[in-house]
């Protein structure tokens, strides 16, 4: 969720990396390029959001129980049908699971029956070491003020390392995974979102390295993958680069700083899904990014939908105390009722993706 300055030298080490150790990686179990695009060429152009329903201020409050909202999913999924939008990327939660294994099954299953209505696919986010470490199950915080993603959570977060929580991880992953591992509305599983962040480093290697071997026993029909962020992160990223089935990264840049990444990330001939774009006020709008990304034919997928509980309109760095509403919005791209913060980027964003109704 947030990305650091390209260091252009880290990625081509990255790169160099990964094409001279692609003899190294496991036979039988990380997909060759062949098939990786071969699976690509079978699906139209990738292009959609990283979505939370705005009644939620994270991911807990979007899977209980007590708080899932299948009326605001759908009404939510319908705006993003509305500019043609085919893939949203979901990020599910651990301990939602363990206080409800069935429950929270049928709940993704619903999920993705009423994405499925909207001829949106998903891709499932497993882990994530992005904001707050500390989580309880039950009554989730009223969002801060002015404070972008206050509520949102690490994922194990403070659990990370503990032995203790392996186990239980382990069943997560591979429970979940193996429930829906043909289910051709499921696109892709991405099983870290940025590994090292909030500090952790190289800490989460270890997590991330069972994550794969999680996912490899399983065998799902869709690919994995685990998005690359921070270019000075060259062991995690060698690892995630050599080790997902289709390349997936983020980058919050401007265009030509974008576009740079892109071209490195092509070197080793797989696909490329960002799954992280789109911060207005530093460069990376609709504007120059989405006919960029169409054009590198690579898979497009901005942060933020609608306006909510996660304050995303707001910066990452930059609260309103106040509240009040900023001249320019950080993410997202509707409000509650439907209407655009932009009604010009909803254009450029419906004839993209060759939406004519």
């Amino acid at each position: 969720m947030k990305k650091y300055g390209l260091n252009l030298l880290a990625a081509l080490f990255i790169l160099l990396a990964v094409n001279a150790s692609a003899q190294k990686a496991p036979a039988g179990k990380v997909w060759p390029a062949a098939k990786a695009n071969a699976w690509y060429a079978q699906h139209q152009w990738m292009s959609g959001a990283d979505f939370i329903p705005s009644s939620a201020i994270n991911q807990l409050e979007m899977w209980q129980a007590g708080t899932f909202d299948p009326t605001t999913i759908n009404r939510e999924l319908g705006y993003a049908e509305s500019i043609g939008f085919n893939t949203m990327r979901v990020f599910l939660y651990s301990l939602a699971w363990q206080q409800d294994k069935a429950g929270f099954k049928n709940r993704v299953n619903q999920y993705l029956a009423i994405a499925g209505k909207h001829g949106i696919k998903t891709i499932f986010v497993f882990f994530d070491d992005c904001w707050n470490a500390g989580a309880n199950t039950g009554k989730q915080p009223a969002p801060k003020v002015g404070v972008h993603n206050s509520g949102w959570l690490q994922d194990p977060g403070n659990r990370l390392n503990n032995p203790g929580q392996t186990a239980m991880l382990q069943a997560y992953v591979t429970d979940v995974m193996a429930s829906f591992k043909h289910d051709k509305r499921i696109l892709l599983w991405d099983l870290y979102n940025e590994p090292g962040n909030s500090n952790k480093k190289e800490a989460s290697m270890g997590l991330l390295r069972k994550v794969f071997a999680w996912a490899r026993l399983v065998n799902p029909d869709q690919p994995v993958s685990a998005g690359l962020w921070d270019w000075s992160f060259e062991t995690l990223n060698t690892y995630q680069a050599l080790n997902s089935d289709i390349v997936t990264y983020h980058d919050y840049t401007d265009e030509a700083s974008h576009l740079k990444t892109i071209q490195l990330l092509k070197t080793h001939g797989k696909p490329l899904i960002c799954t992280e774009y789109m911060a207005r006020t530093r460069g990376s709008k609709f504007g120059n990014i989405m006919p960029m990304l169409k054009k590198q034919h690579v898979g497009a997928i901005n942060w933020g939908l609608v306006m909510g509980k996660t304050n995303t309109v707001y910066a990452w760095d930059n609260p309103m105390p106040d509240g009040s509403e900023p001249k320019e919005w950080f993410h997202d791209i509707f409000r509650k009722d439907g209407t655009p913060y932009k009604p010009e980027e909803v254009e450029l964003i419906k004839k993209l993706n060759e939406k004519t109704k």
